[in-house]
């Protein structure tokens, strides 16, 4: 199972992302779940200074820009 983790305190841009992402997984048929993680202490530890943040189990693989569905697919695929 895939864990995606949206990195940011609930702005708009990290709902969107976290819309796209669930979509993306979806159209991919993935086993996920899908982790807010929202406290600026915890953001900070994955060394994210930018929000929106994407990791997928654990690892960073963008931050500071809203991805849309076909981008978060060649990062989950």
């Amino acid at each position: 199972m895939k864990r995606i983790q949206i990195l940011g305190t609930g702005c708009s841009k990290c709902q969107k992302l976290t819309e796209n992402a669930k979509q993306a997984a979806e159209e991919l048929g993935l086993d996920y779940e899908i982790e807010k993680v929202t406290a600026i202490n915890d953001i900070m530890k994955f060394g994210v200074m930018s929000t929106p943040g994407l990791a997928v189990d654990g690892k960073v693989l963008s931050q500071g820009k809203l991805l849309n569905e076909e981008e978060i697919k060649k990062l989950l695929g």
